[in-house]
């Protein structure tokens, strides 16, 4: 079986905030996601657009949601002030400092509990001859190493 790994990052921060008010300032979300493309070097190429959502299961489900495009892929982030959560994707195909991120999100929330998760994307697509540009960071095969 050949595994291989690519630059395609998916990180994903699940909180609770010690602070609801901070889940429900949409200026706050949109300030935030203007400016995480400039900490990892990203490209933005939209304006944060951010929503407050009414219509969950339950009336306690109410939230913000936002999300900015960049060249790179997106950002996202879906407070629930209610229940003091929050969830912030971001997605890229370049690499970046996922661990500045999740700081600058634990602080702008006030997060006192999160988890933190990386996943590595993309190698379903790979195609070598048209793409100059190193997207394997490794590669072996797993029967060959006792896997």
């Amino acid at each position: 079986m050949l595994i291989v790994w690519s630059t395609e990052l998916h990180l994903l921060v699940d909180g609770h905030s010690s602070e609801s008010n901070l889940l429900k300032d949409a200026d706050k979300i949109q300030d935030l996601l203007d400016q995480l493309p400039g900490l990892i070097d990203m490209v933005k190429i939209s304006k944060p657009f951010v929503v407050e959502y009414t219509d969950g299961i339950s009336k306690i489900d109410w939230g913000i949601t936002g999300f900015v495009l960049i060249a790179e892929s997106h950002i996202s982030i879906h407070t629930f002030p209610e229940r003091n959560y929050v969830n912030i994707d971001v997605f890229s195909c370049k690499e970046f400092d996922y661990t500045n991120v999740a700081d600058k999100v634990a602080g702008a929330f006030r997060l006192v509990e999160y988890n933190v998760t990386v996943l590595e994307r993309g190698i379903e697509y790979l195609n070598r001859s048209t793409d100059d540009l190193p997207v394997i960071r490794q590669s072996f095969n797993s029967s060959e190493n006792g896997r």
